[in-house]
């Protein structure tokens, strides 16, 4: 990837985002419940990473407080997958990855409780026009609200993984975080199908399920992480930020394209919904402006 310019990194982002939005639409494509889908998820994504670090002869030996955390945190990753594809059954594509796009609200006001410091002024005026926007869907779309719990208890488990995430990526590589992640889920996810009665016939796979499934657990997990990796290093976080926001955009317009009449929504959701990314979208400006505002302040009063 060498040489690889500005513009060429833009277009593997935005084909990224892409494929994570396309990860919503095999969700609905997929015929078994949310708990296998995901079992099946994780473990192809597991085998597919161990096979790369095979190939790339890279080192996967991790220290024991290391492979703790990172087998705890895959349950939460396993249990984010679960309650997001069990959205997308109760209730449609399009909520769903509106209500992930709360997880911006959930980091603003999660994060600074895991480092002990001040919420920012800037997530608070975020978090209060997510709010707005999620309870207009709310009030317009009341035949989805279970679906629309789930899809916010999925935001907070996502928004709490990544902030673990964060601290655990500063001393282990992200790939070799990402293969233990993936292990753990698989097997914190088998544990409770084992007690639950869960390996069952509803397992069985069609030949379409296989193929969707490949699909998910491959391009739409390993591929498209390795590639959200690889991009972090040439553009900066701002760029990053700003264009992983459109991810709930291409999901929306591809599940509109594919489901058609199924995924059409009132009038209030769409509202809802523009509300909600517009936050989402505005957060990295309000950021910025207020941070130089704070900075130029001084320089006025003196």
């Amino acid at each position: 990837m060498a040489g690889f310019t500005p513009n060429k990194n833009m277009l593997l982002l935005h084909l990224t985002v892409l494929v994570w939005g396309f990860t919503g639409i095999l969700g609905a494509l997929i015929s078994i419940s949310a708990m296998h889908l995901v079992w099946y998820r994780v473990l192809i994504a597991a085998l597919s990473l161990f096979l790369y670090f095979q190939i790339s002869g890279r080192d996967l030996r991790v220290n024991k407080s290391d492979l703790f955390r990172f087998l705890m945190t895959g349950g939460l990753v396993g249990l984010h997958w679960f309650l997001f594809f069990q959205s997308i059954k109760v209730a449609t594509v399009s909520v769903t990855l509106v209500c992930m796009s709360s997880i911006t609200l959930f980091t603003s006001v999660l994060e600074p409780l895991f480092y002990r410091r001040k919420i920012d002024s800037a997530d608070v005026i975020t978090g209060i026009f997510i709010i707005a926007g999620i309870y207009l869907i709310f009030t317009f779309e009341t035949q989805y609200v279970l679906g629309i719990v789930l899809g916010l208890l999925c935001a907070i488990c996502a928004s709490i993984f990544s902030i673990i995430n964060s601290k655990l990526v500063k001393s282990t590589q992200a790939t070799v975080i990402s293969f233990y992640e993936m292990v753990g889920a698989w097997g914190w996810i088998s544990l409770y199908m084992l007690v639950s009665g869960g390996f069952n016939a509803g397992m069985k796979l069609n030949q379409a399920d296989l193929i969707y499934l490949l699909l998910l657990g491959t391009i739409c997990t390993s591929v498209a992480y390795a590639a959200g990796i690889l991009v972090m290093k040439k553009l900066s976080a701002f760029t990053v930020a700003l264009v992983t926001n459109l991810e709930p955009v291409y999901g929306i317009l591809l599940a509109l394209i594919i489901f058609n009449k199924s995924e059409k929504m009132s009038s209030g959701f769409y509202l809802g919904a523009l509300i909600v990314l517009a936050a989402v979208f505005g957060y990295p400006f309000i950021k910025s402006g207020l941070k130089n505002r704070s900075k130029i302040q001084p320089s006025k009063i003196s």
